[in-house]
């Protein structure tokens, strides 16, 4: 694929390396640079690249000629992932998205800005997806649901039509939320759990969830 777009990887984890490899080998973005917050740098370099300072990145990359990606998954309930995407576009970086080749997604989507969807989901008719959105491979979202800024889907969570998913949510592997369902901001959805009802802002929800919060004690 012709590359058009420079980019700079934010993180060191297995998801930056991961990262790299989907932007390097399926994407228009040519990888140029890893940066960091100068506290947490452990080397100079990340896949052969320099690794340069988060707080001083732009002294050296022009914002003007560099997208940016934060490669940091769902640290801190997301929030690690959002302070950084919002400090880097006030630096003016444009924000990177990455959608598979091997990604089923419907003509009429709509996929905000800094969403990484991994091969392997399936998004179906008029489906919303907002911004900072990552979803792990083998996800199926359903028919006019709504995923809000933020939240990270691990894989294969099924989502059903007419689903309305707050900001800022984890989704744990192999979750499963029932049709016109609404969940809250900033839940946290344990591997294997079922929701059929609705769910209040910042709950933990795991096993089944019917019309009322389960006693996590």
């Amino acid at each position: 694929m012709e590359k058009t777009k420079r980019l700079i990887l934010f993180g060191d984890s297995a998801f930056a390396e991961i990262a790299y490899e989907y932007f390097t080998y399926d994407s228009e973005y040519q990888v140029e640079t890893f940066c960091l917050e100068q506290a947490y740098i452990k080397s100079d370099t990340m896949c052969g690249l320099p690794m340069v300072p988060f707080e001083t990145v732009e002294t050296q990359y022009n914002p003007a000629d560099f997208h940016f990606y934060i490669a940091t998954a769902y640290t801190q309930m997301n929030e690690l992932r959002k302070r950084l995407y919002l400090e880097a576009k006030a630096k003016g970086y444009g924000p990177a998205s990455y959608v598979s080749s091997r990604a089923f997604v419907w003509r009429n989507c709509q996929i905000g800005e800094h969403c990484f969807i991994f091969e392997d989901n399936t998004v179906q008719p008029f489906v919303t997806i907002g911004d900072n959105v990552i979803m792990w491979s083998g996800n199926h979202i359903g028919h006019h649901s709504t995923i809000h800024s933020h939240c990270f889907l691990s894989s294969h969570v099924v989502v059903s039509g007419f689903v309305n998913m707050g900001e800022a949510c984890f989704m744990g592997v192999n979750a499963t939320i029932a049709n016109n369902v609404n969940i809250g901001n900033n839940c946290l959805t344990g591997a294997g759990a079922l929701i059929l009802a609705d769910v209040p802002d910042d709950q933990k929800v795991v096993g089944i969830w019917k019309s009322r919060i389960p006693d996590l004690s």
